[in-house]
């Protein structure tokens, strides 16, 4: 139960990750490939600790309820991966400036 916040997130996911790697169209070349899927796959490492450590502190007040703990689970999941979508945007502009 604890990855049910990844599998329900993970056609978001898909679709942020598609924004990201098609936009902008230029530049296109290995640099900004390589650059592009090690963001990807850092994201996605990101929202996977994050979503472990949800579901461990959702845990805390079993009072609350068992649907808490996967709310959690999936806000910081969610916040994990924006967060470094958010940051690689401008530093993959930096970074690729000198190609265009």
């Amino acid at each position: 139960m604890p990855y049910l916040a990844l599998i329900l997130f993970l056609p978001w996911f898909l679709l942020l990750s598609a924004l990201f790697w098609f936009f902008p169209r230029e530049p296109r070349g290995t640099r900004r490939k390589v650059f592009d899927m090690a963001t990807l796959a850092v994201a996605l490492a990101l929202s996977f600790a994050g979503m472990r450590v949800g579901y461990a502190l959702g845990a805390a007040d079993l009072a609350s309820g068992a649907i808490w703990k996967q709310v959690l689970a999936t806000l910081v999941a969610y916040g994990a991966f924006l967060f470094v979508l958010t940051v690689a945007v401008p530093l993959r502009g930096w970074w690729l400036r000198d190609l265009r």
